[in-house]
């Protein structure tokens, strides 16, 4: 017997949890784990129950699909995007995703991407996808907001990277080159375990052998070592 495919239903509308549901009842090998009405909640609930995979609504309050997608814990689990997006707005997710729905969502499609789950492996790894606007973090049981712009600086830690911030420096559990996937070009690494926002870098300071300094908005001062002081020129300069 195939193992099941545990997943977690994430949308802001009970009667599209409801319907999503229905249609993976006729499907023996989906197993459905829990329901999510927020963002938020659907970090938690990952948290807890460690899926296999997500059917993740794009747009919801507060905080978006993509937002949580990029929130994800590593390894993250697969993710189908569900939408009410026309056809050409949802080109731009094909190939981020192992599939997507179109609102509301039919038999059909349902059977499909449970199909691409099962043979492309939940947990394969997505292509490049539209960089989020926020980024969520669990805090003690609670879920906090940041937008990705408040960001000055990432910082690797293990397992986890610091998002160092106007107000704080919260951990977050994903690995610096993952997040960095998601965030898109706003984001260039300075060295092996470090990355800034472009946005706010104001001056780099050359130091001997080709390293240097990078002195950000907020005032703070992050190395840049020499094997990716040439990157981040570059990136500088591409942003005028």
């Amino acid at each position: 017997m195939d193992p099941l495919l545990r997943v977690l239903l994430v949308d802001d509308e009970a009667p599209a949890r409801a319907r999503l549901k229905r249609l993976l009842r006729v499907h023996p090998e989906v197993q459905v784990l829990a329901e999510a009405h927020s963002g938020a909640e659907a970090l938690q609930l990952v948290l807890q129950h460690r899926p296999d995979a997500l059917f993740l609504d794009v747009q919801m309050p507060d905080v978006d699909g993509l937002a949580v997608a990029a929130s994800l814990p590593d390894p993250a689990p697969a993710i189908v995007f569900v939408s009410a997006f026309d056809h050409y707005a949802l080109r731009a997710f094909d190939a981020a995703a192992i599939d997507y729905l179109l609102k509301p969502a039919d038999p059909t499609h349902v059977a499909r991407a449970v199909q691409r789950l099962r043979t492309r492996g939940a947990r394969a790894t997505p292509g490049p996808r539209p960089a989020p606007a926020q980024l969520l973090i669990a805090e003690r049981g609670r879920t906090r907001i940041v937008a990705v712009a408040q960001i000055h600086w990432i910082e690797a830690a293990d397992n986890y990277v610091v998002l160092h911030l106007d107000d704080g420096a919260p951990l977050m559990r994903r690995t610096l080159a993952g997040l960095l996937a998601d965030l898109g070009d706003g984001f260039v690494r300075t060295q092996r375990g470090a990355a800034v926002a472009l946005a706010q870098v104001r001056e780099v300071l050359p130091l001997g052998k080709g390293d240097a300094r990078v002195r950000l908005a907020g005032g703070q001062i992050v190395p840049c070592s020499r094997q990716f002081r040439g990157a981040l020129m570059q990136r500088l300069v591409a942003r005028g």
